[in-house]
């Protein structure tokens, strides 16, 4: 895979913009939260699928001041997003309301329950891809024909790779519906599940059902 250039900068930006706007909005609508609880420092896999693409995101709850009302939240939430200079847009979901904020691809919400003082904030930035789709390298065997130990032979599962050969050591696969799913071949653990590794086996130990991968060896 090939580095998309500026890709990650640029989803770095946005990430620390987003931050930055969230931690104002906690502070000023939920005094008495503790920011150390806020979790924006690296971004998480949005789509497993190739390109895999990546964003900022996270959840937060606080609780508004009971002597500040729901409605007065709600109103002093969107006048700092619009001051700040972002679209913003209210509506109404079952006992609550929602303030939705948007600025180049940022998305901030911030849900106000009628009753009860909790405030639920969600932030993420846009789903970007930062490397370019590339033919997977698969690895150097550990063993071949010229390098076996002695009274040894290539493993008759990945005939001296080594890796898993299913997967080639990635340990997941491609899958249509969820893009990638763990090797069913090693279940994620990367080595053929069959020499763990060793790229040979040893004639002595090999079961009669193996021997029958060695048509030239004698008994």
């Amino acid at each position: 895979m090939g580095e998309i250039p500026g890709a990650r900068a640029e989803l770095d930006r946005l990430g620390s913009v987003l931050r930055a706007q969230l931690v104002d909005l906690i502070a000023a609508l939920t005094p008495e939260a503790d920011l150390t609880l806020l979790f924006l420092d690296e971004p998480s896999v949005t789509d497993w699928h190739e390109p895999l693409t990546y964003r900022y995101s996270t959840t937060f709850r606080g609780q508004r001041d009971t002597e500040v009302s729901a409605e007065d939240t709600v109103r002093r939430a969107a006048a700092m997003l619009a001051n700040a200079g972002w679209e913003v847009s209210e509506s109404r979901e079952v006992n609550r309301t929602l303030v939705t904020g948007y600025s180049n691809g940022n998305i901030l919400e911030i849900r106000v329950p009628d009753q009860v003082p909790t405030v639920l904030f969600s932030a993420g930035t846009p789903a970007m891809a930062l490397a370019t789709v590339a033919e997977p390298e698969w690895p150097d065997p550990v063993r071949t024909a010229t390098t076996l130990s002695s009274r040894h032979v290539l493993c008759y599962e990945c005939d001296g790779l080594g890796r898993c050969p299913e997967c080639g050591g990635r340990g997941w696969v491609s899958d249509t519906a969820s893009g990638r799913v763990t090797c069913p071949e090693c279940s994620g653990g990367r080595l053929c599940p069959i020499c763990q590794g060793a790229g040979q086996l040893a004639i002595s130990r090999l079961q009669p059902f193996q021997r029958r991968f060695y048509p030239d060896l004698t008994e």
